[in-house]
């Protein structure tokens, strides 16, 4: 019998507001939103950013359309990850069916969710209600410490250090364990014990690392944050397998993600930094990360015959150096074939050999590795690499 696979698809992962300046291009601008379709094709939502917008339209465009049925988790009621619910389409659609999950707001009382859900699409914030909106919806309060089943999938909450409140959730599948935690400040014992109940032996631990130490202790204590030092810290204790930094701040470019990314794997050695079309796969023997670049950005792809030589970090984190050809290049990416597997989010260097009249000339590039798939000759890697400089 094959192993049961469950897949987590990232479609929004910065924090507070979106972004869409070039310098965070690479990760992504879209606020949270997360995608599980476990083993038994029971489909989660996890949080409703502008993210939310994107896995709709995806829906639409692949021809399956909506899920019978789909759970969405709601961590909180703050802007950056409840303002896609305005543009998810599916819910424009009578034939889908939506079941959202939140806490009951000391603020607002009973029914809250529901309350934040038409408020926003309320006057004169939004040009209709939610009366435009035909899919079937029903809400239901849960509590920090719940523990409930939805299919073959055991959810566990637990509340988190958040200003106004904060949710966190396990979800135990056949095919493994993910533990979706952002949004939530190390420095309350209590809460601190709940993350790592939480945490606890998980496949995939999704931890905010939004703020550096730094800013983590000063000018942004208090406002409900993490660190990429603290998700190390709580994946060794917890015993987690592989530790993903999420909710970036806007202000951080993809040089300084990368940058966290870096100090956060030489102290754990299975760490991912979240980023707009990643997927992880639990239960599958092969590499878990696989991200793939949106279609848009492969469309200035050209032929072309590049010597080149590679250096990078495989894997199993030995160095590499590797002389090949390049045959797929555009300014902004390059398809590259390896006999070497580099590490997905790894750092290499391209040198190139461009034949000119005066003689070869050499290009030196940095590049970011962000797809590794089978290569077309037997024994090879195709390497998908966006160029930093």
């Amino acid at each position: 019998m094959s192993n049961p696979i469950a897949k987590l698809s990232f479609w929004g992962v910065r924090g507070s507001t979106p972004t869409v300046d070039p310098a965070t291009w690479r990760y992504g601008g879209n606020t949270p939103c997360l995608e599980l379709v476990a083993p038994d094709s029971t489909r989660f939502i996890l949080d409703c950013g502008t993210g939310l917008r994107v896995l709709g339209n995806r829906w639409g465009a692949d021809g399956a359309g909506a899920p019978p049925e789909t759970h969405i988790f709601v961590t909180h009621y703050h802007w950056d990850h409840i303002q896609g619910l305005p543009f998810f389409a599916p819910l424009y659609d009578q034939k889908n069916h939506f079941q959202f999950y939140s806490f009951r707001s000391d603020f607002l009382g009973p029914d809250s969710l529901r309350q934040v859900f038409e408020a926003q699409m309320a006057l004169p914030y939004f040009p209709v209600d939610v009366t435009a909106m035909n899919a079937r919806r029903k809400f239901r309060e849960v509590e920090g410490g719940e523990s409930f089943k939805i299919g073959e999938n055991r959810i566990t909450t637990r509340l988190l250090n958040h200003p106004q409140g904060c949710l966190g959730f396990r979800i135990e599948t056949p095919a493994g364990t993910v533990v979706y935690a952002t949004d939530n400040e190390p420095g309350v014992p209590a809460l601190d014990k709940n993350l790592r109940e939480l945490a606890d032996g998980a496949d995939i631990f999704i931890n905010d690392a939004q703020y550096t130490p730094a800013q983590l202790v000063g000018e942004r204590k208090g406002w409900g944050h993490s660190s990429w030092s603290e998700g190390v810290k709580v994946a060794r204790e917890a015993n987690v397998k592989t530790l993903v930094l999420f909710h970036h701040d806007p202000d951080s470019t993809d040089r300084i993600v990368d940058h966290l990314l870096g100090k956060a794997r030489v102290e754990f050695d299975s760490v991912y930094a979240a980023s707009e079309g990643m997927a992880i796969t639990l239960g599958a023997a092969n590499e878990p990360v696989q991200a793939h670049l949106p279609s848009s950005r492969n469309q200035l792809r050209r032929d072309a015959q590049f010597r080149a030589s590679v250096t990078g970090v495989t894997s199993e984190g030995r160095k590499f150096e590797e002389e090949t050809m390049v045959r797929d290049l555009s300014i902004q990416e390059a398809i590259i074939s390896l006999k070497h597997s580099p590490r997905m989010q790894s750092e290499v260097q391209v040198l190139l050999r461009a034949p000119a009249a005066e003689g070869p000339r050499e290009i030196l590039l940095h590049g970011y590795v962000v797809r590794i798939e089978e290569g077309g000759e037997k024994g090879t890697t195709a390497v998908g690499v966006v160029f930093t400089d």
